[in-house]
């Protein structure tokens, strides 16, 4: 542990914290007292709804560190994080002063919506520049109201968005339920600080909290004609997709009985049995929604209940969700039973009733998917074993874009579970995964199914300027259309897709019902020599990821399954194909089978990953 630290300053802090925040510059309310004082600050669209603009348009992951016990902090720390944690002293004991000058409203709220673990949230917020009471009126109705009668810890968030950029920095001592956020107005620092807290909690107590929205969904099986229940988890960094797949109806026949109902579009917090506790009442969305494509979120950013951050609002009011000139990042709140589709005449609530996800034993069936977004070589979808799951939880793949990191266009993105906010080593969090996974597998066969959804594109090339740190775009990817990526999912909840051995010895789609893939065949854009720098470019990634988290506790288990997997690549397959066809003229195609599934071709991955000899 670095020498930085300094765990006796923190508990001092957390010891002196509640005196500091017990004086009378302190104005306790409710959520709807600050209205009238937000509503000052905002602007009023002419569909009813109120859009306010921030300083800082997204949160300050690079300049968050966590402060604590060797557990805690950050496993590798850069050159930006040891600077501020060596400055968190001093800077603690300032805070403590702040909080006993400055004028700050405190609200009180509640996550989840339980009878085990609904944390109560405290969130101090310093009021000196008055506009920024619009912060805790805006994250307030994500919340719910304190209900006494539901357990939860407590939780508290000082934030204090006047203070200079150059101390622009966010603390959080997990141990203590303590987050802090300084230099910043930006409303997403209070919703992840209070959800990353939840999830530190829920991993210290037998859970497991996952980036990651859940829906309900009702679909009539293709082989036995019989409507059923699956529960759906949907994995993803964040501007991959997770709350448009959240919310989306995916064009199933409502009028024949099924249907997309949503749950949670961000964080929940996963049990053993399958269960997930959900944590918000309302959701923070991105805002770059096309309302022929996305129709609940866009009848609910269209509402007059929403309520916008950096959205751009036209002079006569009207907002326009896909300009994106002055913030790429505009958010608003929404509220979820506001996410409606048109039936008929009538607009009609997709929400789930509940904030959580039922058990796997009450379901027909559950389905852990998880979004990623590449545009060269990546299929639109692959069926993974238990096994590949554990992995693609490990990877959380995705890759920086073009629009948002021009620097780093097209250059992978790691991140275990898509989660940014684990709290620690990141190994015992896969394992745990692991654990509850196979749990489930082993207590409901046949139950529990696993996808990896590509909602990027196919074709893309970028190439790095000579003498530059810049990249140039030579060719866009052909992107994933959204009425695609929503046939999928539908194929694979009703069984209908059909999958094959692919090249990265996982099953990839060859066929969904209504659409031509052919055109999105990678082959199309790219000779072979470039598909295999491509594929082993990828391979090579995940392996030195691996290496990463090995060194932070990861089970020698995840670890050969993942070394497994680097066999699979684009060295084998030239063999699989080139004798196939001569293969299924003298074997019938069903003596090697996946298990579960459709046939492949011959080369098949080991038994570990989950294929078997008929």
């Amino acid at each position: 542990m670095s020498s930085h630290y300094d765990e006796r300053a923190y508990r001092q802090f957390a010891e002196l914290l509640p005196v500091a925040l017990s004086g009378k510059n302190i104005k306790h309310c409710k959520v709807e007292d600050l209205a009238r004082e937000a509503y000052r600050h905002g602007r009023r669209c002419k569909n009813g709804a109120w859009g306010w603009r921030s300083f800082v348009s997204s949160r300050i992951g690079p300049k968050t560190v966590y402060l604590g016990s060797p557990s805690v902090v950050l496993p590798n720390p850069t050159a930006l994080h040891k600077d501020i944690i060596a400055q968190a002293p001093d800077q603690l004991h300032k805070i403590l002063q702040l909080a006993r000058k400055l004028p700050m409203v405190h609200i009180r709220c509640q996550m989840g919506r339980n009878n085990e673990f609904n944390p109560i949230c405290n969130l101090y917020m310093s009021v000196n520049d008055r506009k920024n009471i619009r912060t805790p009126y805006m994250w307030g109705h994500t919340m719910s109201p304190v209900d006494k009668r539901r357990p939860g810890p407590e939780f508290t968030m000082i934030h204090i968005p006047e203070e200079h950029q150059i101390r622009q920095m966010v603390l959080a001592l997990p141990e203590y339920g303590i987050n802090i956020c300084l230099g910043s107005d930006y409303m997403g620092e209070e919703k992840k600080g209070f959800l990353r807290q939840a999830m530190y909690w829920a991993d210290e107590h037998s859970m497991l909290g996952l980036h990651a929205g859940t829906k309900m969904v009702t679909a009539r099986d293709g082989r036995d004609g019989k409507l059923k229940k699956t529960g759906v988890f949907l994995f993803g960094l964040s501007a991959t997709g997770k709350s448009t797949w959240s919310c989306h109806r995916l064009g199933l026949e409502e009028d024949k009985g099924e249907g997309t109902e949503v749950i949670q579009d961000d964080i929940v917090f996963l049990k053993k049995d399958g269960s997930a506790y959900g944590s918000e009442a309302n959701f923070f969305v991105k805002t770059d929604v096309d309302p022929q494509l996305q129709e609940a979120m866009w009848w609910s950013l269209t509402d007059k209940s929403a309520f916008y951050e950096n959205v751009m609002v036209d002079a006569d009011g009207n907002p326009d969700f896909l300009d994106e000139s002055l913030c790429g990042n505009g958010r608003a709140v929404i509220r979820k039973d506001k996410l409606r589709v048109r039936r008929g005449k009538k607009l009609v609530s997709i929400a789930y009733p509940s904030f959580d996800l039922p058990p796997t034993e009450a379901l027909d069936g559950v389905i852990f998917a998880f979004i990623t977004r590449r545009n060269t070589v990546m299929p639109f979808a692959q069926e993974l074993t238990p096994e590949q799951a554990v992995l693609a939880y490990l990877w959380g793949e995705s890759t920086h874009s073009y629009a948002s990191q021009p620097e780093k266009a097209g250059e992978s993105v790691r991140t275990v579970g898509t989660d940014p906010f684990i709290v620690g080593k990141r190994g015992p969090i896969v394992n745990r995964f692991r654990d509850i996974v196979m749990g489930l597998v082993d207590r409901y066969p046949g139950k529990v199914r696993f996808f990896q959804y590509n909602t990027g594109g196919v074709g893309e090339i970028i190439e790095a300027i000579e003498g530059s740190s810049r990249k140039k775009m030579i060719r866009k990817a052909a992107r994933v259309p959204i009425p695609l990526m929503a046939a999928i999912q539908r194929g694979d909840l009703r069984g209908t897709n059909r999958y094959e051995m692919g090249r990265y010895g996982t099953k990839q789609i060859t066929s969904v019902e209504g659409w031509d893939l052919s055109p999105f065949e990678p082959e199309r854009f790219y000779d072979k020599d470039q598909i295999d720098k491509f594929v082993t470019d990828i391979v090579a990634g995940r392996r030195r990821f691996t290496e990463e988290i090995a060194a932070e506790g990861l089970d020698r288990q995840i670890i050969k399954w993942a070394e497994e997997s680097y066999k699979l690549g684009v060295h084998e397959e030239p063999k699989i194909w080139a004798v196939e066809a001569e293969i299924k003229k003298a074997v019938a195609p069903s003596i090697f089978a996946p298990i579960g599934g459709n046939g492949g071709g011959l080369y098949r991955p080991p038994r570990s990953l989950g294929w078997r000899v008929k």
